[in-house]
C-alpha cells in the first residue's frame, strides 16, 4: 500500500477543526464552500505539517482494505459538535427538509436531527489535525456505513466527500464560464451526438439533469484537454540566422510541416515521461470519447453546481483513469484483460465456461469498464459504489466487475448461450457488490494487483 502525503485538499479535514465557530454567520453554507475551506485552510495545520507536492491519490492497497472490513466497531472520532448552518447549497426547501414529494429520511440537514459519525468527520475534521489518519477513518466509514442519502440517492454532504477523497482543488467559476464562451470545441459534434440517449431511460437522471448541462459540461472538459494537448506539441525549433531560414525552407519536404519538423539523434535517444498527474494528457489524448457522456452522468447528477462537477470530472479523467482516453482507449482495454485474468483466479470454472463460449469481457464488460459501472441501473446504487470506489480506488472497479459476474454465476452456467444474459447486467446492490468485492481482494496476488492499480494511468 502506498503511503499517502496530507495534500491541500486533504488538509480541508483537519482546517474544519479549527475554524470559527458559525454561530454568528447564518449565511453560511452547509458544511461550507469548498473554495473557501481550500483557499483558506487553518495555518496552525499548516505549519505543523511537512510541505508536500500535490502526489496523494484515492488508491488504497489491498491489506488496509481487508483490515478495516475485519473492524467490528469504528475507529474514534472527536467528540465535540459544531453548530451548523441552516442554508442548503442547490435546494430552495426550507432548513431542515429534503425535497418536498420525496420520500426520504432525514440525514442531519435539520435542527435536532443527529448528524452520521461519517457527516460528523466531514464536518469536524479529524483529531488533534491528523489528517493521515482521518482520510483512513474517513475510508473506514464509507466501507462500514454508508453515505446517508434519501431514495433518490442524494446526500447532502457527498460532494464534499468525493471532493475530498479525490483530493480535487476548486476551479473558479469564472474559469468554467471562459470555457463555456468560447463555444463549440471540436468534439462538439460527437458530443451532441452522444448527450441526448445519456442515461435516457433513467427517470432520476432525466428529472435533476437536462441534456444541456451535460453539453456544457462536456464541452467544457473538451476546450481543457484540448488546450492541454495543445501545450503538449512540440514547437519548432527558431533558426538562428536568415541564412538557416533558406535552408529549411529548401530542404524541408513538403510533407513536413512546421509544427512536426523530425527529431535529432540526440532528441530521439532522450526518453519520454510517463505521463502523471496533470502532466497525463499528451498528444494522443482524445478529447472526447464515447462513452465519457455517462461517466460524467453520476457527477453532475450528486453535484451542487455545473462547476463542482467540472472540477470533479475533469480531475477524475486526467488524474485517475488517463488511459482510458488516451491511445484509442488502452487502459480500457488492459482493465477488461484483467477482467478476464482477475475471474480466471477468483472463479476458474466460470471463466473456463466463459472462455469456451468464446466470452471474452471484451466483448461485454467494455461499457462497465469505461464508465465505472454507470452504465447500470440503479443511479442510487452507481453513486454509492462510487463512494466506495473513490475511498479506495478507482481500480477496484475491475474487482467490482467480477463481483456481478459471480452473482450471476448460476445462471450463466446454465445458459447454454450466456452473451444473452451478458448483454445487460442485472440491476446494482452495491452493498452485496462492495462486500464480494473486498473478500475478492484477498485472492488477487500482488503483482495481479499493482497491474490493477497502474492499468488506467
Amino acid at each position: 500500500m502506498s503511503t499517502s502525503h496530507p495534500t491541500q485538499a486533504q488538509l480541508n479535514l483537519a482546517a474544519l477543526a479549527g475554524s470559527p465557530s458559525p454561530r454568528t454567520m447564518p449565511t453560511l453554507r452547509k458544511i461550507q464552500s469548498h473554495q473557501v475551506l481550500s483557499s483558506n485552510p487553518n495555518p496552525n495545520i499548516l505549519s505543523a505539517l511537512p510541505s508536500q507536492p500535490s502526489t496523494a491519490r484515492s488508491s488504497a492497497g489491498p491489506e488496509e482494505l481487508i483490515r478495516q472490513a475485519q473492524l467490528d466497531s469504528p475507529v474514534r472520532l472527536r467528540t465535540h459538535r459544531r453548530a451548523r448552518s441552516n442554508s442548503d447549497a442547490g435546494s430552495r426547501d426550507a432548513p431542515g427538509t429534503l425535497t418536498r414529494g420525496r420520500s426520504a429520511r432525514k440525514t442531519g440537514s435539520g435542527v435536532g436531527v443527529r448528524r452520521s459519525i461519517l457527516e460528523s468527520l466531514l464536518r469536524d475534521g479529524p483529531q488533534q489535525g491528523d489528517v493521515a489518519e482521518g482520510l483512513q477513518e474517513l475510508r473506514y466509514l464509507v466501507l462500514s456505513t454508508r453515505v446517508d442519502a434519501d431514495n433518490d440517492g442524494m446526500s447532502t454532504y457527498r460532494i464534499y466527500l468525493w471532493l475530498g477523497l479525490l483530493d480535487i482543488s476548486p476551479v473558479p467559476t469564472d474559469d468554467y464560464l471562459a470555457l463555456i464562451h468560447r463555444g463549440r470545441s471540436p468534439a462538439y459534434t460527437k458530443i451532441r451526438n452522444d448527450t441526448f440517449r445519456t442515461l435516457a431511460t433513467d427517470p432520476l437522471f432525466k428529472r435533476r439533469v437536462t441534456e444541456a448541462s451535460l453539453i456544457r459540461l462536456l464541452n467544457a472538459v473538451a476546450w481543457r484537454i484540448h488546450d492541454a494537448k495543445a501545450k503538449s506539441r512540440p514547437k519548432s525549433r527558431p533558426s538562428s540566422s536568415r541564412r538557416r531560414e533558406m535552408e529549411l525552407l529548401i530542404n524541408t519536404p513538403p510533407s513536413i510541416t512546421e509544427e512536426e519538423e523530425p527529431q535529432s539523434p540526440e532528441d530521439s535517444a532522450k526518453p519520454t515521461p510517463s505521463p502523471r498527474g496533470n502532466n497525463a494528457i499528451g498528444r494522443d489524448s482524445a478529447i472526447y470519447v464515447q462513452g465519457m457522456n455517462v461517466l460524467c452522468a453520476p457527477f453532475l447528477y450528486a453535484a451542487r453546481s455545473e462547476v463542482e462537477a467540472f472540477a470533479l470530472f475533469h480531475s477524475f479523467i486526467t488524474r485517475e483513469c488517463p488511459g482510458y482516453i488516451r491511445g484509442a482507449m488502452d487502459g480500457v482495454h488492459r482493465g477488461l484483460r484483467l477482467v478476464d485474468r482477475c475471474l480466471e483466479i477468483v472463479e476458474p470454472k466460470l471463466a473456463a465456461y466463459l472462455f469456451s463460449k468464446g466470452m471474452q469481457a471484451e466483448l461485454y464488460a467494455f461499457p462497465s469498464v469505461l464508465t465505472m459501472c454507470a452504465c447500470t441501473p440503479p443511479l442510487p446504487e452507481v453513486l454509492h459504489l462510487w463512494d466506495f470506489l473513490f475511498a479506495y480506488g478507482p481500480h477496484l472497479n475491475i474487482l467490482c466487475i467480477v463481483a456481478q459476474l459471480i452473482r450471476m454465476r448460476d445462471t450463466i452456467l446454465e445458459s447454454p448461450s450466456p452473451n444473452k444474459i451478458l448483454r445487460s447486467f442485472p440491476p446494482l446492490d452495491a452493498k452485496e457488490i462492495i462486500a464480494l468485492t473486498v473478500l475478492i481482494v484477498r485472492k488477487i496476488p500482488e503483482p495481479l494487483y499493482a497491474e490493477l492499480i497502474e492499468h488506467a494511468k
